[in-house]
Protein backbone atom coordinates (compact mmCIF):
# COMPACT_ATOMS: atom_id res chain seq x y z
CA UNK A 1 0.00 0.00 0.00
CA UNK A 2 1.28 3.48 -0.91
CA UNK A 3 1.51 6.00 1.92
CA UNK A 4 1.03 9.25 -0.02
CA UNK A 5 -1.13 10.27 -2.99
CA UNK A 6 -1.36 13.65 -4.74
CA UNK A 7 -4.50 14.49 -6.72
CA UNK A 8 -6.00 17.38 -8.70
CA UNK A 9 -9.59 18.66 -8.59
CA UNK A 10 -10.59 21.19 -11.26
CA UNK A 11 -12.68 24.31 -10.87
CA UNK A 12 -16.14 24.14 -12.38
CA UNK A 13 -18.88 26.39 -13.71
CA UNK A 14 -22.34 25.70 -12.31
CA UNK A 15 -25.70 26.63 -13.85
CA UNK A 16 -24.12 27.48 -17.23
CA UNK A 17 -26.71 30.30 -17.45
CA UNK A 18 -29.58 28.16 -18.77
CA UNK A 19 -29.56 25.34 -16.23
CA UNK A 20 -29.94 26.61 -12.66
CA UNK A 21 -28.74 23.85 -10.29
CA UNK A 22 -28.77 21.20 -13.04
CA UNK A 23 -25.98 22.11 -15.50
CA UNK A 24 -22.25 22.36 -14.85
CA UNK A 25 -18.92 21.78 -16.53
CA UNK A 26 -15.31 21.27 -15.50
CA UNK A 27 -12.43 23.56 -16.45
CA UNK A 28 -8.93 22.51 -17.41
CA UNK A 29 -7.70 25.13 -14.94
CA UNK A 30 -7.53 26.46 -12.30
CA UNK A 31 -7.80 23.67 -9.73
CA UNK A 32 -6.82 22.46 -6.29
CA UNK A 33 -4.04 19.99 -5.53
CA UNK A 34 -4.65 17.77 -2.49
CA UNK A 35 -2.06 15.48 -0.91
CA UNK A 36 -3.36 12.68 1.32
CA UNK A 37 -1.07 10.57 3.50
CA UNK A 38 -1.51 7.68 5.91
CA UNK A 39 -1.09 8.56 9.57
CA UNK A 40 -0.45 6.44 12.61
CA UNK A 41 -2.75 8.74 14.60
CA UNK A 42 -6.49 8.17 14.32
CA UNK A 43 -8.69 10.80 12.72
CA UNK A 44 -8.27 13.34 9.95
CA UNK A 45 -5.88 16.25 10.21
CA UNK A 46 -5.74 19.09 7.69
CA UNK A 47 -2.57 21.16 7.40
CA UNK A 48 -2.76 24.95 7.06
CA UNK A 49 -3.69 25.91 3.50
CA UNK A 50 -1.10 26.77 0.88
CA UNK A 51 -1.50 28.14 -2.63
CA UNK A 52 -3.14 31.30 -3.92
CA UNK A 53 -6.14 31.14 -1.57
CA UNK A 54 -5.56 30.16 2.04
CA UNK A 55 -8.40 31.50 4.19
CA UNK A 56 -10.12 28.17 4.90
CA UNK A 57 -10.71 26.20 8.11
CA UNK A 58 -8.47 23.26 8.95
CA UNK A 59 -11.11 21.69 11.19
CA UNK A 60 -12.15 18.53 9.25
CA UNK A 61 -15.76 19.09 10.36
CA UNK A 62 -15.77 22.52 8.68
CA UNK A 63 -13.53 21.93 5.66
CA UNK A 64 -15.32 20.40 2.68
CA UNK A 65 -12.44 18.05 1.85
CA UNK A 66 -12.44 16.89 5.45
CA UNK A 67 -16.21 16.40 5.53
CA UNK A 68 -16.15 14.41 2.27
CA UNK A 69 -13.32 12.13 3.41
CA UNK A 70 -14.92 11.56 6.81
CA UNK A 71 -18.17 10.60 5.09
CA UNK A 72 -16.31 8.14 2.86
CA UNK A 73 -14.45 6.53 5.77
CA UNK A 74 -17.62 6.25 7.87
CA UNK A 75 -19.45 4.56 4.99
CA UNK A 76 -16.71 1.94 4.72
CA UNK A 77 -16.17 1.56 8.46
CA UNK A 78 -12.54 2.71 8.22
CA UNK A 79 -10.69 4.22 11.20
CA UNK A 80 -7.34 4.77 9.46
CA UNK A 81 -5.81 8.17 10.21
CA UNK A 82 -5.38 10.51 7.23
CA UNK A 83 -3.35 13.68 6.85
CA UNK A 84 -4.52 16.15 4.20
CA UNK A 85 -2.63 19.03 2.58
CA UNK A 86 -4.58 21.39 0.31
CA UNK A 87 -2.96 23.69 -2.22
CA UNK A 88 -5.77 26.06 -3.19
CA UNK A 89 -5.81 27.30 -6.76
CA UNK A 90 -9.57 27.95 -7.01
CA UNK A 91 -10.85 31.28 -5.63
CA UNK A 92 -12.77 30.98 -2.35
CA UNK A 93 -16.41 32.19 -2.48
CA UNK A 94 -15.83 33.01 -6.14
CA UNK A 95 -18.52 30.90 -7.78
CA UNK A 96 -16.05 28.46 -9.35
CA UNK A 97 -16.75 25.37 -7.25
CA UNK A 98 -13.95 25.87 -4.74
CA UNK A 99 -15.48 23.51 -2.18
CA UNK A 100 -16.08 20.78 -4.75
CA UNK A 101 -12.60 21.03 -6.25
CA UNK A 102 -10.79 20.25 -3.01
CA UNK A 103 -13.36 17.64 -1.96
CA UNK A 104 -13.16 15.80 -5.29
CA UNK A 105 -9.35 15.76 -5.23
CA UNK A 106 -9.32 14.52 -1.64
CA UNK A 107 -11.77 11.72 -2.39
CA UNK A 108 -9.91 10.34 -5.41
CA UNK A 109 -6.66 10.56 -3.42
CA UNK A 110 -8.05 8.64 -0.42
CA UNK A 111 -9.74 6.13 -2.71
CA UNK A 112 -6.33 5.40 -4.23
CA UNK A 113 -4.49 5.60 -0.91
CA UNK A 114 -6.73 3.01 0.78
CA UNK A 115 -7.26 0.91 -2.36
CA UNK A 116 -11.04 1.15 -2.01
CA UNK A 117 -11.62 0.69 -5.75
CA UNK A 118 -14.66 3.00 -5.73
CA UNK A 119 -15.84 4.38 -9.06
CA UNK A 120 -16.21 8.14 -9.39
CA UNK A 121 -19.99 7.76 -9.26
CA UNK A 122 -19.51 5.84 -6.00
CA UNK A 123 -17.61 8.86 -4.64
CA UNK A 124 -20.04 11.55 -5.78
CA UNK A 125 -22.49 11.24 -2.82
CA UNK A 126 -19.68 12.06 -0.40
CA UNK A 127 -19.03 15.38 -2.16
CA UNK A 128 -22.74 16.12 -1.87
CA UNK A 129 -22.40 15.57 1.87
CA UNK A 130 -19.67 18.21 1.94
CA UNK A 131 -21.71 20.61 -0.23
CA UNK A 132 -24.64 20.24 2.17
CA UNK A 133 -22.34 21.07 5.07
CA UNK A 134 -20.94 24.13 3.25
CA UNK A 135 -24.10 25.66 1.79
CA UNK A 136 -27.06 23.83 3.29
CA UNK A 137 -27.96 22.41 -0.13
CA UNK A 138 -26.52 19.17 -1.61
CA UNK A 139 -26.33 20.54 -5.15
CA UNK A 140 -24.30 18.57 -7.70
CA UNK A 141 -23.75 21.07 -10.50
CA UNK A 142 -20.21 21.79 -9.23
CA UNK A 143 -19.60 18.43 -7.54
CA UNK A 144 -20.36 16.24 -10.56
CA UNK A 145 -18.24 18.05 -13.18
CA UNK A 146 -15.32 18.56 -10.78
CA UNK A 147 -15.26 14.85 -9.99
CA UNK A 148 -16.39 13.34 -13.30
CA UNK A 149 -15.21 15.95 -15.79
CA UNK A 150 -17.05 17.09 -18.88
CA UNK A 151 -20.35 18.92 -19.23
CA UNK A 152 -22.97 17.40 -16.94
CA UNK A 153 -26.74 17.47 -16.64
CA UNK A 154 -27.94 16.64 -13.14
CA UNK A 155 -31.14 14.81 -14.02
CA UNK A 156 -31.96 13.85 -10.43
CA UNK A 157 -30.53 13.94 -6.91
CA UNK A 158 -32.80 11.22 -5.52
CA UNK A 159 -31.89 8.88 -7.06
CA UNK A 160 -28.59 10.45 -8.11
CA UNK A 161 -28.49 10.53 -11.91
CA UNK A 162 -25.92 12.47 -13.94
CA UNK A 163 -25.84 12.59 -17.73
CA UNK A 164 -22.79 13.58 -19.77
CA UNK A 165 -23.49 16.02 -22.61
CA UNK A 166 -21.58 16.14 -25.87
CA UNK A 167 -19.18 19.07 -26.14
CA UNK A 168 -18.86 20.86 -29.49
CA UNK A 169 -15.24 21.11 -30.67
CA UNK A 170 -13.21 24.26 -30.01
CA UNK A 171 -15.48 25.60 -27.26
CA UNK A 172 -13.49 27.69 -24.78
CA UNK A 173 -14.46 29.36 -21.56
CA UNK A 174 -13.40 32.78 -20.27
CA UNK A 175 -13.76 33.29 -16.52
CA UNK A 176 -13.13 36.56 -14.74
CA UNK A 177 -13.06 36.59 -10.96
CA UNK A 178 -13.56 40.08 -9.50
CA UNK A 179 -11.91 40.74 -6.15
CA UNK A 180 -15.01 40.49 -4.00
CA UNK A 181 -16.87 37.73 -2.18
CA UNK A 182 -20.39 36.36 -2.38
CA UNK A 183 -21.37 33.56 -0.02
CA UNK A 184 -23.39 30.81 -1.69
CA UNK A 185 -25.95 30.96 1.13
CA UNK A 186 -26.45 34.69 0.51
CA UNK A 187 -26.77 34.17 -3.25
CA UNK A 188 -29.46 31.53 -2.65
CA UNK A 189 -31.36 33.60 -0.09
CA UNK A 190 -31.81 36.45 -2.57
CA UNK A 191 -33.78 34.16 -4.90
CA UNK A 192 -37.60 34.09 -4.82
CA UNK A 193 -39.32 31.03 -3.35
CA UNK A 194 -41.73 30.80 -6.28
CA UNK A 195 -41.82 31.94 -9.89
CA UNK A 196 -44.65 32.58 -12.36
CA UNK A 197 -45.62 29.75 -14.69
CA UNK A 198 -44.76 31.89 -17.72
CA UNK A 199 -41.18 32.36 -16.46
CA UNK A 200 -40.77 28.64 -15.77
CA UNK A 201 -42.06 27.79 -19.24
CA UNK A 202 -39.63 30.19 -20.92
CA UNK A 203 -36.72 28.76 -18.94
CA UNK A 204 -37.66 25.20 -19.89
CA UNK A 205 -37.35 26.30 -23.50
CA UNK A 206 -33.93 27.80 -22.88
CA UNK A 207 -32.45 24.72 -21.22
CA UNK A 208 -33.99 22.36 -23.76
CA UNK A 209 -32.56 24.47 -26.57
CA UNK A 210 -29.15 24.62 -24.92
CA UNK A 211 -28.96 20.84 -24.52
CA UNK A 212 -30.12 20.36 -28.12
CA UNK A 213 -27.42 22.75 -29.27
CA UNK A 214 -24.74 20.91 -27.30
CA UNK A 215 -25.80 17.52 -28.61
CA UNK A 216 -25.93 18.67 -32.24
CA UNK A 217 -23.00 21.09 -32.09
CA UNK A 218 -25.24 23.92 -33.32
CA UNK A 219 -23.61 27.07 -31.95
CA UNK A 220 -26.50 29.32 -33.04
CA UNK A 221 -28.91 27.34 -30.86
CA UNK A 222 -26.45 27.45 -27.96
CA UNK A 223 -26.06 31.21 -28.36
CA UNK A 224 -29.75 32.03 -28.25
CA UNK A 225 -30.35 29.57 -25.40
CA UNK A 226 -27.79 31.06 -22.98
CA UNK A 227 -30.51 32.90 -21.07
CA UNK A 228 -31.42 32.79 -17.38
CA UNK A 229 -34.92 33.90 -16.38
CA UNK A 230 -34.60 32.44 -12.86
CA UNK A 231 -31.49 33.40 -10.88
CA UNK A 232 -29.51 36.07 -12.72
CA UNK A 233 -32.24 38.76 -12.66
CA UNK A 234 -31.83 38.67 -8.87
CA UNK A 235 -28.15 37.77 -8.41
CA UNK A 236 -26.99 40.39 -10.90
CA UNK A 237 -27.77 43.01 -8.24
CA UNK A 238 -24.91 41.61 -6.13
CA UNK A 239 -22.25 42.11 -8.83
CA UNK A 240 -21.07 45.63 -9.75
CA UNK A 241 -20.66 45.95 -13.51
CA UNK A 242 -22.75 42.85 -14.33
CA UNK A 243 -24.58 44.37 -17.29
CA UNK A 244 -21.47 46.08 -18.63
CA UNK A 245 -19.59 42.76 -18.52
CA UNK A 246 -22.36 41.02 -20.45
CA UNK A 247 -22.40 43.76 -23.07
CA UNK A 248 -18.61 43.62 -23.39
CA UNK A 249 -18.67 39.87 -24.08
CA UNK A 250 -21.32 40.30 -26.76
CA UNK A 251 -19.27 42.98 -28.49
CA UNK A 252 -16.15 40.77 -28.27
CA UNK A 253 -17.89 37.88 -30.05
CA UNK A 254 -18.81 35.46 -27.24
CA UNK A 255 -21.63 32.96 -27.65
CA UNK A 256 -23.00 34.06 -24.30
CA UNK A 257 -22.13 35.17 -20.80
CA UNK A 258 -23.45 34.76 -17.30
CA UNK A 259 -22.72 34.39 -13.61
CA UNK A 260 -20.47 31.48 -12.71
CA UNK A 261 -22.37 29.54 -10.08
CA UNK A 262 -23.48 31.89 -7.32
CA UNK A 263 -20.91 34.52 -8.37
CA UNK A 264 -19.21 36.91 -8.27
CA UNK A 265 -17.13 35.36 -11.08
CA UNK A 266 -18.63 35.63 -14.53
CA UNK A 267 -17.93 33.39 -17.48
CA UNK A 268 -18.43 33.39 -21.22
CA UNK A 269 -18.37 30.65 -23.85
CA UNK A 270 -16.67 31.27 -27.19
CA UNK A 271 -16.09 29.26 -30.35
CA UNK A 272 -12.28 29.57 -30.32
CA UNK A 273 -9.45 30.12 -27.88
CA UNK A 274 -8.49 33.38 -29.57
CA UNK A 275 -12.00 34.81 -29.17
CA UNK A 276 -12.07 33.58 -25.57
CA UNK A 277 -8.89 35.55 -24.83
CA UNK A 278 -10.35 38.76 -26.27
CA UNK A 279 -13.60 38.16 -24.41
CA UNK A 280 -11.77 37.70 -21.10
CA UNK A 281 -9.87 40.96 -21.56
CA UNK A 282 -13.09 42.81 -22.35
CA UNK A 283 -14.71 41.36 -19.20
CA UNK A 284 -11.75 42.37 -17.08
CA UNK A 285 -11.86 45.90 -18.49
CA UNK A 286 -15.58 46.19 -17.71
CA UNK A 287 -15.00 45.10 -14.11
CA UNK A 288 -12.18 47.63 -13.86
CA UNK A 289 -14.53 50.41 -14.96
CA UNK A 290 -16.88 49.24 -12.21
CA UNK A 291 -14.06 49.66 -9.71
CA UNK A 292 -13.08 46.01 -9.29
CA UNK A 293 -9.71 44.39 -9.86
CA UNK A 294 -9.98 40.84 -11.19
CA UNK A 295 -8.21 37.66 -12.22
CA UNK A 296 -8.90 35.99 -15.54
CA UNK A 297 -8.72 32.38 -16.71
CA UNK A 298 -8.94 30.92 -20.22
CA UNK A 299 -9.78 27.23 -20.33
CA UNK A 300 -11.17 24.44 -22.38
CA UNK A 301 -13.83 22.15 -20.94
CA UNK A 302 -12.02 19.39 -19.09
CA UNK A 303 -13.07 15.83 -19.86
CA UNK A 304 -10.90 14.41 -17.07
CA UNK A 305 -12.28 15.79 -13.83
CA UNK A 306 -10.52 14.89 -10.57
CA UNK A 307 -7.48 12.70 -11.07
CA UNK A 308 -4.37 11.25 -9.51
CA UNK A 309 -1.16 13.16 -10.21
CA UNK A 310 1.27 10.87 -8.43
Amino acid sequence: MVRRVRAFGPASIANAVAGFDVLGFALDEPGDVVICSLSEKAGIRIAPMTGAFQDLPTDPDKNTAGVAVQSLLKKHGIVQGIEIEIQKGVPIMGGMGSSASSASAALVAVNELLELKCTKMDLLPFILDSERAATGVPHADNAAPSLLGGFNLIQSLEPLQVLALDIPPNIFCSVVHPHMYIKTRDAREILPHSIPMAVATKQMGHIAGFIAGMQTGDLDIIKRSLVDELAEPHRSKLIPGYWEVKQATEEAGALGCGISGSGPSMFALSQSEEIAKQVALSMQKAFSVAGLKSDLYISGISKLGARILD
